[in-house]
């Protein structure tokens, strides 16, 4: 396991996820454990991206459960369908909301949040098994690249995870 990662300054967003994928795989090398992985999968995340907040949620007796995540003090429970999170879980796909005040549900955790990315995280079989939730403080502040990149560094966390 890597214990530290070099994030490139100057560098395009793309060109960080670029530089930072052969890190991230690094940092799963020899630890199995959703847990461990999702810490650091989040600190990673965080450092790189200074993103307001960033954080799995796993699904536990029909909603989802707060899990691992980096930011300000979270929501713990959300059902399914509901918010940005719910729905993505509900429809088992990539959520990109350029403005969450215009999100029909959405659940305010944060007053800060403005914009946020949702990815359903599956399992070896293909279920859902959480989300990666990440919102920014930021209107509109994902887009194309974040998602092929998200979607990319969520499945080399859930095989690596053994998920």
């Amino acid at each position: 396991m890597a214990e530290s990662v070099h994030i490139p300054s100057g560098a395009s967003r793309a060109e960080t996820f670029e530089a930072l994928t052969p890190q991230l795989k690094a940092l799963f090398v020899g630890e199995t454990d959703l847990i461990a992985n999702a810490a650091n999968f989040c600190a990673l995340v965080s450092t790189a991206f200074r993103f307001h907040w960033v954080g799995f949620y796993w699904v536990r007796d029909h909603e989802l459960v707060l899990g691992p995540f980096q930011g300000p003090i979270a929501c713990t429970r959300i059902a399914q369908g509901k918010g940005v999170c719910g729905t993505a879980w509900l429809k088992n796909e990539t959520m990109v909301v350029p403005d969450v005040e215009a999100f029909p549900g959405h659940i305010a955790c944060s007053a800060l949040s403005r914009s946020e990315i949702v990815i359903p995280v599956h399992s070896s079989s293909g279920d859902v098994i959480g989300v990666l939730d990440i919102d920014s403080s930021e209107l509109n502040d994902f887009g194309v690249v974040d998602q092929r990149y998200l979607e990319e560094w969520v499945e080399i966390f859930s095989k690596a995870s053994h998920a």
